[in-house]
């Protein structure tokens, strides 16, 4: 399996987009999921749920960051490089825009109960195995 059908897999089972590429990434971290989860939630729909920076990315920051032990300025290339990356997927790294959402109002804190209609009118999935997929090239194309 994938990182991106793994990272697919979590969000269909409630994770939130943050959370399920993270947690895609455990056995490469060597964090155990419970962990994972509590500390990428707050990163979930766009940070937050404020549609700011989408939450897929958001996970993947957090992975190159437990991965890449390295000074600040080195940790930051990686994630503006997979940024560009993830920008030329996508089109853009703002969850609102993402969503197609004009309303710059702050969205209310709560979840949105997941059912077969959510899945079908979000992009959430494909972003969410797209972000897992990329990350993965990304760590094999630079493992030390």
């Amino acid at each position: 399996m994938t990182k991106g059908e793994l990272a697919e897999n979590y969000f269909r089972q409630g994770y939130n987009c943050s959370q399920a590429v993270a947690l895609a990434f455990c056995d490469e971290t060597g964090l155990d999921e419970e962990l994972t989860s509590r500390l990428s939630i707050g990163f979930g729909g766009g940070i937050g749920r404020m549609r700011e920076v989408c939450g897929a990315f958001c996970g993947t920051t957090f992975v190159l960051g437990a991965l890449f032990e390295e000074d600040k300025s080195s940790v930051y290339k990686r994630v503006q490089e997979l940024a560009d990356t993830f920008k030329n997927q996508n089109g853009s790294l703002i969850c609102r825009e993402l969503l197609g959402l004009t309303d710059k109002a702050v969205p209310s804190p709560q979840a949105e109960k997941r059912t077969d209609e959510f899945y079908k009118k979000r992009p959430c999935t494909m972003i969410v195995h797209d972000a897992a997929d990329a990350l993965e090239a990304y760590i094999n194309a630079n493992k030390k």
